[in-house]
């Protein structure tokens, strides 16, 4: 899924749960289930060579920067600094940030490789743009309509 889904359910688990105990591991399992549902994602081509590195990194830092307009525009704006929805966002980030060395560098630390082969074994990505960012238009709106 792109950043934008995986954190705005983050944000959204922390605000609604409000202590790290409990929003933290539900913002890093979701987003495992959300891996799991077939989805389209910047790093979509990366292992059959029809992305190429450059590329996506150039669109991973437009979901970031879409991602943390999200945020803020939804919980932040007007309101003091809730260090919670950032963490949550974080942390419904946590799987991709540890497999980005990997993934745009080609080296991974050996105590990721378990971490990063349990990744692998959810996510389904989908070559199909409009099939794949469907069901993360879907957790956006429900997200916007429960908050």
């Amino acid at each position: 899924m792109l950043s934008l889904a995986h954190a705005t359910t983050g944000a959204f688990v922390a605000a609604k749960l409000g202590h790290p105990l409990l929003y933290v591991p539900l913002a890093i399992g979701l987003h495992y289930l959300q891996d799991w549902i077939p989805h389209w994602d910047v790093g979509t081509g990366l292992s059959n060579g029809t992305r190429k590195k450059k590329t996506a990194v150039r669109l991973e830092f437009v979901d970031l920067a879409l991602t943390a307009g999200l945020i803020y525009l939804l919980w932040q704006q007007g309101q003091p600094l809730n260090y919670h929805i950032w963490i949550g966002a974080f942390a419904g980030l946590l799987p991709d940030f540890l497999e980005a060395p990997r993934n745009f560098l080609g080296w991974e630390p050996k105590f990721l490789k378990p971490i990063n082969n349990f990744h692998g074994k959810f996510h389904h990505s989908i070559p199909h743009m409009v099939y794949g960012l469907a069901p993360q238009v879907v957790v956006l709106i429900a997200i916007g309509l429960l908050r």
